[in-house]
């Protein structure tokens, strides 16, 4: 991999699209801390630590299961020494660092491998300040949105590819962790494996050829792929469909049923807290919501509750047989979004949960129900993230004078900056020097006429700007009539788009990762994971809870 030639750093509050809510909680957290427990620090996290509360035999009943998941997911169905050795460190006593992603095709868009550093950095700095922790990733195998999943784009030399995998009527509904991908994922491989290119490609398609196989599930082909990606490096995952951890989180669904009209009181007051405090609500409660989900012939069910009753679906419930489906069909159960946080601390010993911009906002909204049920929340930390520049991008941008913050402003913005710079190279000269003459005769007249008239001064000033625009709307025209005979420019504009800004959103949220590990390889990890370094961490390199745009 080239070496890292420079990294820049954006506030969030550069972005499109982000939210008062987590602007104010990367850059003035004391105005929203009364929704968190703890600041997103190193500190606020170690502080998190010393309140994990983890039954024993709890701890230890996990830690053995983990061991078998990981076991099946590792090559060969064999554990790594690093993993294997933080898998006694869990059991042991280790606090956990935690993330978690829906199990998209491919490992999904590139935050995924993002929040896999953010982890990776943050157990490592915890670590070092003396409170043990380890790496965990929560492998989201009971959501049932297919459509969030089951593609991936990446750019390739035919330009930004979608590859998808097609419904099948009979998944609608399900959870996607018990989806097999069938036949058709083998095509779909060989069609993306055979796109990448660089020095790594080989190692890469090895590896997603191994994971993406027709008996895998959504789920365990991406736990396969994330293990082998990040093999060596000590990642824990978990999937929580085992019919094992449900029962051991069966009291928790209990009590969300026994507690659902308090606790949906608490998720409303706190909506309402937030929207008239100048925030959101991520997550609509409404006066019917309840924290779970319930599989209803086979497809995951939204559970409500009406006139004293539950239902899910078509199908109505008492309190009385819901409960006892809670305690005896627990595998049936799912949390929501609002309560898969404390499921999974009543599983694991969490002292910081990292997630993107989405979940720390219904964090805020979460920690009414951490209260109620545990009585302590973790630290919650943005995950770092980034916009790669590879050297072939970072070509055009030096040509055309164009930075990242450019292409925030829009395709019409980048598109005037290309055109002024598509002049021919004399033409451009010209351009050049006649802007700097007419600025210069323009402002020759400002001392004569300042003495005969102080105030016609702003009207010189104001007729300079005027000219020096109609000047530069002229040199844009030359590089449109450019672009009209050779399309040079369409061409470029859609390669910078692609690369940089694809589909109107942050590169991160939209393109796989793995076509930059096909070219950059294991290098480009040991990158992520060092700019991924929290506020205050040793050694750190990066601009802790910016966007990252780096060059390579």
């Amino acid at each position: 991999m080239t070496s890292l030639m420079e990294s820049h750093c954006l506030s969030f509050r550069e972005i499109p699209h982000t939210t008062k809510l987590f602007s104010s909680f990367l850059e003035d957290f004391s105005a929203v801390s009364k929704y968190y427990s703890h600041p997103p620090t190193v500190e606020g996290t170690l502080a998190a630590a010393k309140q994990v509360r983890l039954d024993p035999a709890t701890r230890r009943s996990v830690a053995e299961l983990l061991r078998e998941q990981n076991a099946q997911l590792a090559p060969g169905g064999a554990l790594d020494s690093v993993t294997a050795r933080n898998l006694d460190r869990l059991a042991a006593g280790a606090a956990a660092i935690v993330t978690g992603q829906q199990v998209g095709l491919f490992s999904g868009p590139g935050y995924s491998i993002y929040k896999m550093a953010s982890i990776l950095r943050m157990a490592e700095e915890v670590t070092r300040r003396g409170t043990d922790a380890v790496p965990v990733f929560w492998l989201a195998t009971e959501d049932h949105d297919l459509a969030e999943v089951n593609h991936v784009y990446w750019n390739s030399r035919a330009g930004l590819v979608r590859h998808e995998l097609p419904d099948s009527q009979s998944a609608i509904g399900r959870r996607v962790g018990e989806i097999a991908l069938g036949d058709p994922i083998a095509p779909l491989v060989e069609s993306a494996a055979g796109s990448f290119e660089g020095g790594f490609s080989r190692e890469t398609a090895r590896v997603l050829r191994e994971s993406y196989t027709p008996h895998d599930t959504f789920g365990t082909a991406f736990g396969k792929l994330m293990a082998r990606i990040f093999a060596g490096r000590g990642v824990i995952f978990i999937d929580p469909l085992h019919p094992r951890l449900h029962h051991l989180v069966a009291p928790v669904y209990l009590r969300a049923l026994e507690e659902s009209a308090g606790l949906r009181d608490a998720l409303l007051a706190r909506a309402h807290d937030l929207e008239s405090s100048g925030f959101h609500a991520q997550v609509k409660v409404t006066g019917e919501s309840t924290l779970l989900f319930y599989n209803v012939d086979g497809r995951r069910q939204a559970v409500r509750a009406r006139d004293g009753r539950f239902f899910a679906g078509d199908t109505w419930f008492s309190p009385a047989e819901m409960a006892v489906s809670a305690r005896s069909r627990s595998e049936a159960f799912s949390p929501s979004v609002l309560f898969r946080p404390i499921v999974q601390d009543s599983l694991l010993p969490t002292a910081a949960y990292i997630g993107g911009p989405a979940e720390v906002a219904y964090m805020a909204q979460v920690q009414v129900v951490y209260q109620h049920f545990l009585g302590r929340m973790p630290a919650i930390l943005p995950r770092s993230s980034f916009t790669i520049v590879e050297p072939a991008i970072a070509r055009f941008l030096s040509k055309f004078e164009l930075t990242f913050r450019d292409f925030l402003q829009g395709p019409q913005h980048v598109r005037a900056t290309m055109e002024r710079k598509a002049v021919p190279e004399d033409l451009a000269r010209r351009f050049d020097a006649d802007e700097k003459n007419l600025r210069a005769t323009l402002e020759s007249y400002a001392a004569s006429i300042e003495k005969l008239d102080r105030t016609l001064l702003g009207t010189l000033e104001s007729s300079t700007e005027k000219m020096l625009h109609q000047f530069g709307k002229l040199k844009e025209g030359v590089g449109r009539a450019l672009n009209f005979r050779t399309g040079v420019l369409d061409n470029k504009q859609r390669i910078l788009f692609d690369s940089l800004y694809p589909n109107h959103e942050l590169q991160e949220r939209s393109l796989c990762g793995l076509p930059y590990l096909a070219k950059f390889g294991p290098q480009l990890l040991d990158t992520l994971i060092r700019f991924s370094s929290p506020p205050g961490a040793e050694g750190n390199a990066s601009c802790a809870h910016q966007h990252h745009v780096l060059f390579l």
